[in-house]
C-alpha cells in the first residue's frame, strides 16, 4: 500500500502561483511514477503532469504546458506540482496518484490516489 496527502492548495489570484506537495508513505517510492490529475465541478478527473520513478522523464498536459512544472525529491517521498501563471480555469480539486514505474494519463491506471486539495483561481 503507498498513502498520498496532498498540501498546498488555496485561493489564489490569476496570474499567481501555487505549489502543491504530495508526501507518500508505505512502499519504496521511487518504484513508483507519479501523476498529478484535476477535477472541476461536472467534469471528469483529467490528467496534468506526470513524473517517471526516477525523474528524468516529465509530462504535461497540453492546457498546463509552459506554466506548470512536476518534480520529485525520492530522499523526501514527494511529489511536487509548481503552478505558474494560474487561470481561473485552473479550478479544480487536484489529486495526486501513483503507479509502478510507467507514467500514463488515465485515472483508471492509477493504483493508489490522495484525498485531494482545492485550488481555486480568482479572476
Amino acid at each position: 500500500q503507498v498513502q498520498l496527502v496532498e498540501s498546498g492548495g488555496g485561493l489564489v489570484q490569476a496570474g499567481g502561483s501555487l505549489r502543491l506537495s504530495c508526501a507518500a508513505s508505505g512502499r519504496t517510492f521511487n518504484n513508483y511514477a507519479m501523476g498529478w490529475f484535476r477535477q472541476a465541478p461536472g467534469k471528469e478527473r483529467e490528467f496534468v503532469a506526470g513524473i517517471s520513478w526516477s525523474g528524468a522523464n516529465t509530462y504535461y498536459a497540453d492546457s498546463v504546458k509552459g506554466r506548470f512544472t512536476i518534480s520529485r525529491d525520492n530522499a523526501k517521498n514527494t511529489v511536487y506540482l509548481q503552478m505558474n501563471g494560474l487561470k481561473p480555469e485552473d479550478t479544480a480539486v487536484y489529486y495526486c496518484a501513483a503507479r509502478r514505474i510507467v507514467v500514463t494519463q488515465k485515472p483508471s491506471e492509477y493504483n493508489y490516489w490522495g484525498q485531494g486539495t482545492q485550488v481555486t483561481v480568482s479572476s
